[in-house]
């Protein structure tokens, strides 16, 4: 599919000049630098510099008082507590953090997942029950449970307190818990709004030690998974995030928690090297896929671990897991792709709905993912599962699935997410309708532009700007990830030749007047590769990484689009 180009437009030159004779830096460093907000000489010694002195102070959070009040009673009243999460990576990083950080001071600890397929999403009747029948008087509940008012009523009415953590969108009211702890209510003054689920069971940690003059190092060691959390839920690598993520990636490369270490010994032999990006598809996936396939408790037991070995015997579950929904996710893709490709009126719609009685329910908003990915159109995959209809949706840049979805509520039983994922179920019958409504829907809000991928290019450059200076100090740019992303640069009239490497990637050598030259690597980009050989010139916009091959370092630009 052919992308669509956008140049950001350059900053005003007087705030470029001025920021480049601060900073002593190329014109271009300085362009890279005002994209991200970065003005002046302290704001960029901040972005260049992180330092977990600059981590705000837990008590700015609402709540957080009432909150390790609460704990603290818990504790000494020997009372029982559970900490409860979701079962997706970044609910079940927050819970082994918690669960591992206060495992050391009390022993009436336990920890609970809701099962995806028995309970669903959220702070359920049947994990309020499993306390209520164990004892427990105080949950702690991470990455979930700001809208469960009436969750958090019925918990009351059995005599068990509740503490939340989220970092998701508040609804009108706000659930009657001791504490509720969420940077995104209207009358929290927290200075920072994008926290994980995971990054919020952090400051609960530090606030205790913050109270109790604890060493601050008894947090920071879980730091390697609050930036797991932060990679995987995909949340902003801006302010805070993007403190917690550098010394977080410290950790993983230096010294990770003993099941990330042996989460990294079956997945690469990067050890040392880990970015946001093997993360996001190394680390993650596989903590993923204890939830989606059996139970995401199997994800929290190994992150808990005390050794490695306790750890590799429960990676080894995790692993298999992840391979079976591989399998299931690679199969259900190929027969979405296999239904479309055969059906003339669905290939021209500008929508994706399928269904399929028999599709995993675990994989399903991955098969999402990869259909929006391939067609670049709003996209809903539903399966069959306890008696009704569920489905995953994805949408395109630009375009509100959300009120989307809000537009076909009458066909629908229940629906929640935000504007690019959300998630629903309906009744069998309601199937057709919804597949047909959906499609009116888009087709008569949706952008034209909005089904063309875009490249975003935040400046154009000549490969002879390119040099160690200049790749030391866009080094300096990460950790990236959204809000922050590799930038991508373009670069005009240049030659190459090459070949192409696996079915669809290309190897090749650029060239720009003056004798300039770069090695490239370019996925799924082989059909431009007999123009290239052909002496032609183009255009090509790219990142710029480092290629360590067998001990040899070398500069690489990945190229993301090439016009001719």
């Amino acid at each position: 599919m052919q992308k669509r180009w956008v140049v950001k437009p350059k900053n005003d030159v007087k705030k470029t000049n001025k920021l480049r004779d601060e900073l002593g830096v190329s014109p271009i460093i300085a362009e890279l630098l005002l994209n991200r907000g970065i003005e002046s000489f302290d704001a960029a010694k901040y972005f260049f510099r992180p330092m977990l002195d600059s981590l705000h102070d837990p008590f700015l959070m609402k709540d957080m008082d009432q909150a390790i009040s609460r704990i603290e009673r818990a504790i000494g009243n020997k009372e029982k507590i559970l900490i409860y999460g979701d079962y997706d990576v970044d609910g079940t990083t927050a819970v082994s953090v918690v669960y591992s950080f206060f495992r050391d001071f009390h022993s009436g600890l336990e920890f609970y997942i809701p099962d995806r397929y028995l309970e669903g999403y959220g702070i359920s009747n049947a994990g309020i029950d499993y306390a209520a029948a164990h004892g427990f008087t105080l949950i702690i509940a991470l990455d979930c449970g700001i809208k469960a008012i009436d969750k958090v009523n019925y918990a009351q009415a059995k005599g068990i307190d509740f503490i939340i953590g989220d970092h998701h969108l508040p609804g009108e009211s706000i659930p009657d818990a001791v504490a509720v702890l969420d940077p995104k209510r209207v009358d929290c003054s927290y200075p920072y709004k994008e926290l994980s689920g995971c990054g919020i069971g952090f400051k609960i940690i530090q606030a205790f030690i913050q109270k109790n003059a604890m060493d601050m190092q008894l947090a920071y060691q879980y730091l390697d998974l609050v930036a797991v959390s932060i990679a995987s839920d995909i949340v902003p690598i801006t302010g805070e995030n993007r403190i917690l993520t550098h010394f977080g990636l410290k950790k993983l490369n230096t010294n990770p928690n003993c099941g990330l270490q042996a989460l990294i010994n079956l997945s690469s032999n990067k050890t040392g090297q880990f970015s946001v990006n093997d993360i996001v598809f190394q680390i993650g996936p596989r903590i993923n896929a204890a939830g989606r396939i059996e139970h995401a408790k199997d994800a929290v037991k190994l992150l808990i671990s005390k050794s490695l070995q306790e750890a590799k015997d429960y990676s080894v579950t995790v692993d298999d897991q992840n391979n079976l929904r591989k399998d299931f996710d690679l199969k259900i893709t190929e027969e979405a792709l296999d239904i479309i490709n055969n059906d003339e009126i669905l290939k021209a719609r500008k929508s994706t709905v399928l269904f399929k009685e028999d599709w995993h329910k675990g994989v399903i908003g991955i098969v999402a993912s990869r259909l929006t990915e391939k067609y670049y159109r709003p996209t809903i995959i539903l399966t069959q599962t306890n008696g009704h209809i569920a489905g995953s949706a994805r949408s395109v840049i630009g375009f509100d699935l959300y009120e989307a979805l809000s537009e076909c509520s009458d066909l629908l039983e229940q629906y929640g997410g935000h504007k690019y994922a959300a998630g629903l179920t309906m009744s069998l019958e309601n199937v057709p309708a919804f597949q047909e409504k959906f499609e009116q829907v888009v087709s008569s809000s949706i952008k034209p532009e909005m089904l063309q991928q875009e490249v975003l290019i935040e400046a154009e450059l000549g490969f002879k700007d390119i040099d160690a200076k200049f790749y030391r100090l866009l080094r300096q740019f990460e950790p990236f990830g959204p809000h922050n992303e590799a930038p991508i640069l373009l670069t005009s009239k240049v030659f190459g030749s090459g070949y192409i490497v696996g079915s669809n990637h290309i190897k090749i050598t650029v060239r720009q007047e003056g004798g300039f030259s770069f090695e490239c690597i370019g996925f799924g980009l082989a059909s431009a590769i007999d123009h290239i050989n052909a002496g032609k010139p183009f255009d090509m916009c790219y990142t710029i990484e480092e290629n360590n091959w067998r001990g040899k370092k070398n500069l690489q630009l990945n190229i993301k689009a090439i016009r001719y």
